[in-house]
């Protein structure tokens, strides 16, 4: 049975898709079976993976609405090994039409069970909301993965990220975990990204991957190309990182590189406010 990871922020602009479609091609790269789940309506996990979702004869959208089953939506993509359940504009009338259906917080939950022992991961790309599409994709994970943009604001909203996080722990699904925060769009030429990263750090200590992802054009442009940055750019910075993540990443799950010992699991609290003490 495959782990299920949702990436969650409901900030947008955080790197969300970005870290879902690099972190998976990695992955993929390193010989796992990876599947994207873009639940995002705006999907842009889709067209970063050059899919043409004109061309599509199904999505996301048509399985959770029960008109197909979520294996007839899922596609190859240009990375072997990692395959994509497509999004479309569509997905936005899922929360209304699905706002009276009884136990709508579990409708993908019950789609991803039917594919999950084809996979060694799922990685659930979720919108930057804290909507039903989101509460689904939480429902219905194991973990969830905090990009966390290197700005001020940033941290703000993160006490409310977590505070769902809990209440879907509490009353739809026990076993969400933390699986970790990762610090996106560093600028080490600005004393702002080394504040909030070090107040990240400070809060929320081991759950903070020690990867940093550096604000990059040539992570920025790969999505025009239709290519994740290891076929893009695999020689740039944001690609190294990426990279460093899924190392970093596989070893949180318990998996030991050789002459290293796998760290024990994250558990990850956070008080409120965040930023208390700053101005």
């Amino acid at each position: 049975m495959g782990q299920t990871i949702a990436c969650a922020n409901q900030k947008g602009g955080v790197g969300k898709t970005t870290t879902v479609v690099n972190l998976g091609t990695y992955l993929s790269i390193a010989g796992h079976r990876v599947l994207i789940v873009d639940v995002d309506p705006q999907g842009n996990a889709t067209s970063g993976l050059g899919i043409v979702r004109e061309d599509l004869p199904a999505t996301l959208y048509d399985a959770l609405t029960g008109a197909v089953t979520l294996s007839d939506v899922i596609v190859p993509t240009i990375v072997p090994g990692l395959s994509l359940v497509p999004s479309a504009v569509a997905l936005a009338g899922a929360e209304v039409e699905l706002a009276q259906v009884d136990q709508r917080e579990r409708r993908l939950g019950w789609l991803l069970r039917d594919v999950a022992a084809d996979y060694d991961y799922l990685l659930l790309d979720c919108p930057p909301s804290l909507g039903l599409l989101t509460v689904n994709a939480l429902t219905a994970a194991d973990a969830v993965l905090i990009p966390l943009q290197c700005e001020y604001y940033a941290l703000e909203g993160l006490t409310q990220l977590i505070a769902t996080v809990n209440l879907v722990r509490d009353h739809l699904n026990p076993r969400l975990e933390i699986k970790g925060v990762v610090l996106t769009m560093f600028d080490g030429r600005t004393n702002l990204s080394a504040d909030v990263a070090s107040e990240a750090r400070r809060h929320l200590g081991a759950a903070v991957f020690e990867t940093v992802v550096p604000r990059s054009v040539r992570l920025s442009e790969a999505p025009s190309y239709g290519l994740p940055i290891a076929l893009h750019r695999p020689d740039s910075k944001g690609a190294e990182a990426y990279e460093a993540l899924a190392g970093e990443f596989y070893r949180r799950n318990g998996h030991a590189t050789p002459g290293q010992v796998a760290p024990a699991p994250v558990q990850a609290t956070v008080p409120s406010p965040v930023m208390s003490g700053r101005p």
